[in-house]
């Protein structure tokens, strides 16, 4: 656990909090690596099945630290942690869940176009907002483009507005708008983090690998991995469960990791 993100497992789930309130969790150098530090020992844990992100405060991200960003001797540290920030979500092996409140603005469009599943609240705002200060977004328009189209980023990154959560929904940002999206994303993440890690990870392993192949090639690995999943013993244990009526015990959960 860092000053500036709060870090807590809760079984084979862990539990991110962006936790910069005074900022509207404004991400500055620290908050970035600390981040990455986080998500990429996650990747790594095979006891972590399931990732949390959310914030502290009155805001979800407001974007980049401008008051860090002005200082010229850190511009090439902050370009290469944001560009490790914004393009994980394209690497991380492990599911990434995101709750919005309030305000995702610029930076914190990125964090949640690299999250794999969004939950909204009512009150979420979303606005690729750096056209308003004579900057374009550009580290994270891969992300958002990924996830809402090009020409959509496009059309956001040139009027910087800002849109709400049921509009979020409509353009694929956000999956699904709740009252408490906090607490909303908290029961998905739980879910995903008890099934068959063998399983979500050869999902998100193949998702990977077959972006930008064609559909051919694709569906020759698609075949190669479902052939590999049908020969585990999470799928064996998987339809013994389902023809018993009773929760799976997943081999691939190793001792301790449950």
């Amino acid at each position: 656990m860092t000053d500036v993100l709060h870090s807590v497992r809760e079984g084979r789930l862990l539990r991110l909090t962006l936790n910069r309130p005074d900022k509207r969790n404004a991400l500055d150098a620290a908050l970035c690596r600390a981040l990455l530090t986080a998500l990429d020992g996650a990747a790594g844990d095979p006891a972590v099945g399931a990732i949390l992100l959310t914030a502290n405060g009155k805001a979800f991200c407001a974007g980049m630290d401008l008051a860090e960003i002005d200082q010229a001797a850190n511009a090439e540290e902050i370009n290469v942690l944001h560009e490790q920030l914004f393009t994980i979500g394209a690497r991380l092996a492990k599911p990434l869940i995101a709750g919005v409140h309030s305000a995702a603005l610029g930076g914190g469009v990125g964090l949640a176009a690299n999250c794999h599943i969004v939950v909204a609240g009512p009150d979420a705002t979303f606005g690729l907002t750096e056209i308003r200060l004579g900057l374009w977004p550009f580290l994270v328009f891969r992300a958002v483009s990924g996830a809402l189209g090009e020409r959509r980023t496009l059309e956001l990154s040139l009027t910087g507005r800002i849109f709400g959560s049921a509009e979020a929904q409509a353009l694929g940002l956000a999956h699904e708008v709740a009252r408490d999206a906090a607490g909303r994303a908290l029961e998905i993440a739980r879910e995903i983090a008890g099934f068959s890690p063998a399983a979500v990870q050869s999902g998100m392993a193949f998702v990977q690998r077959v972006r930008g192949l064609g559909w051919q090639e694709s569906g020759v690995i698609a075949r190669e991995v479902r052939n590999r999943v049908f020969a585990g013993p999470d799928f064996r244990e998987g339809i013994r469960a389902f023809r018993e009526k009773r929760s799976p015990r997943w081999p691939s959960i190793g001792e301790g990791d449950a």
